[in-house]
């Protein structure tokens, strides 16, 4: 069978992600035959992430996914909780509005293929590709490890490292600061405590999901037997799925490597903590496991498009980890690189020059809106990342107790010490600094 069908190949799809099955399903809508080349034994089976997906993009391609997808709970209620090493502030927002639901990888990326393969998609398990193939300065096909593929589209969805764009220098290696490293467990609890602990409805679908911030700093002896505060980029989650929950951390590579930190104990830190001890309680490990999270933002995207080649999704960086908004980029992405792949393959010219028409799509979408919006986010935040995930969470904490302690003190004489002190431990200038950063970033997002 798939000696007839690669007679006929339209394009050609590395990788049965999302980004890989959302590129190839608009092709095949277009009239067009494609083949998804995926490493794994099944797709999703090497996919690690910590739960969410976002359902708008999802259903943009499969409609009826609500129906079908294998959504475990979907997201209503979202607490930002602020930590210090004891105390906990909590933002807590619920909503009906579903629009994000939980997911298994394995489970959600198999569905995704099965979808794809009821509209006539061909899907080629356990292939692995080694290199793309050239001719006269266009990319025309793949090398796997046993035979060739040729067709006058190729489409890289093969994930954070793409060692195939690499190859063709649509992008560099990347620094550690480039990356973060997700590390998480799943933890088995019974359905009906998570009901409770969690306040969902019995027996509905309603889910949880949670971001944390601070609660890692530590005091150090550096040189000379002098104490310093180190404060590790991280930024928690946790998501709640039918039985059990995903809990762990975004940790920045740059900080793991100058603090030599290694991530399963910055992660059993963070479970240790007093607030996320109560909201584990009595789960049972199932699962460890870390992946790499591209984190180039806006201005240090890799190239996009090359003759004969488009790059998608994680592969192309296209990830919001202000708003660990990944999977709806990756759909998208692919959607638009389907798009023009159908474009290319009609006027039978897959040239830079017609190729180009997916970057203006991605420019026209939310995808780069986005992420031009967010283009200084994760640089401001590490370079305040003291005051974001140390002091003013430890601020936070004391300006509730001031509100909510009831004392014989006349309040006017507490508010003026809290505001004193703030000025007494931060200086002017560290406070100015502060202040610069969120003013940019506001109107970076803003306008």
């Amino acid at each position: 069978m798939m000696e007839n069908f690669r007679e006929k190949i339209d394009a050609i799809v590395v990788g049965a992600g999302p980004a890989g099955i959302s590129a190839a399903l608009t092709i095949k809508r277009g009239g067009k035959n494609v083949v998804v080349l995926e490493r794994a034994e099944t797709a999703g089976q090497k996919n690690m992430f910590g739960g969410a997906v976002y359902l708008n993009s999802i259903k943009s391609i499969l409609p009826n996914s609500y129906n079908t997808a294998p959504y475990e709970r979907f997201m209503t209620n979202h607490t930002y909780s602020f930590l210090t090493d004891e105390e906990t502030v909590n933002i807590s927002a619920a909503s009906k509005n579903e629009t994000t639901a939980t997911v298994f990888r394995p489970k959600f990326d198999k569905w995704l293929v099965e979808e794809a393969k009821k509209e006539g998609v061909f899907i080629a398990p356990r292939t692995l590709v080694k290199k793309l193939i050239y001719k006269n300065g266009n990319v025309t096909g793949v090398q796997t490890e046993q035979e060739k593929f040729f067709a006058p589209v190729v489409i890289l969805a093969d994930g954070v490292n793409s060692l195939l764009a690499k190859q063709i220098g649509l992008r560099s290696e990347f620094f550690p600061k480039d990356m973060v490293l997700s590390v998480k467990e799943t933890l088995k609890l019974d359905k009906k405590v998570m009901e409770e602990r969690f306040q969902l409805d019995e027996g509905s679908k309603e889910g949880a999901m949670y971001e944390f911030f601070g609660g890692l700093s530590e005091m150090r002896i550096v040189k000379k037997n002098k104490k310093r505060l180190i404060t590790p980029f991280a930024i928690g989650f946790l998501y709640t799925f039918k039985d059990s929950i995903s809990i762990g951390l975004g940790v920045s590579l740059e900080d793991l490597a100058n603090y030599k930190m290694k991530p399963y104990e910055l992660l059993e830190k963070f479970k240790s903590h007093k607030h996320v001890a109560k909201l584990i309680k009595g789960a049972e490990a199932q699962e460890y496991s870390a992946h790499l999270i591209p984190e180039f933002g806006y201005n240090n995207l890799p190239r996009l498009y090359a003759n004969g080649v488009m790059v998608v999704g994680d592969a192309a960086g296209l990830v919001n980890s202000a708003h660990f908004e990944g999977t709806n980029f990756a759909i998208e992405s692919g959607k638009l690189a389907g798009e023009t792949a159908v474009i290319a393959i009609n006027l039978k010219n897959a040239r830079h020059n017609i190729l180009k028409i997916y970057e203006e799509k991605l420019k026209k979408s939310f995808v780069l809106k986005d992420l031009k919006s967010y283009r200084n986010v994760v640089e401001k935040l590490y370079s305040r990342k003291k005051s974001i995930l140390h002091y003013y969470p430890k601020k936070m904490a004391e300006l509730f107790e001031t509100v909510t302690c009831v004392d014989n003190i006349p309040k006017k004489r507490k508010f003026r010490a809290f505001a004193g002190k703030i000025f007494f431990e931060r200086s002017i200038t560290e406070l100015f600094r502060d202040f610069k950063a969120f003013l940019k970033l506001f109107f970076d997002i803003m306008f």
